[in-house]
């Protein structure tokens, strides 16, 4: 099972992307240090939920290195 994010945490996680889109990555640690400085008073659990969402959405954009190399050799 996979965890719910409240609807606050993924408005913040789509703002900031739609704000910064190069900052992020689909590395969970790069992303909380980024929002750390990004958003300024949050409390650890509220940031890293925020950066956990983040990482989600850009792994789920990027190919996984399995599919790259099935269109490689296919």
């Amino acid at each position: 099972m996979g965890s719910v994010r409240t609807e606050h945490i993924k408005r913040v996680a789509r703002e900031l992307v739609r704000r910064f889109p190069d900052k992020f990555s689909n590395d969970f640690e790069h992303n909380k240090r980024i929002v750390q400085t990004l958003i300024r008073g949050s409390t650890p659990k509220v940031r890293n939920k925020i950066a956990g969402y983040i990482t989600n959405v850009f792994s789920r954009l990027q190919p996984s290195s399995s599919q790259v190399k099935n269109t490689e050799s296919g």
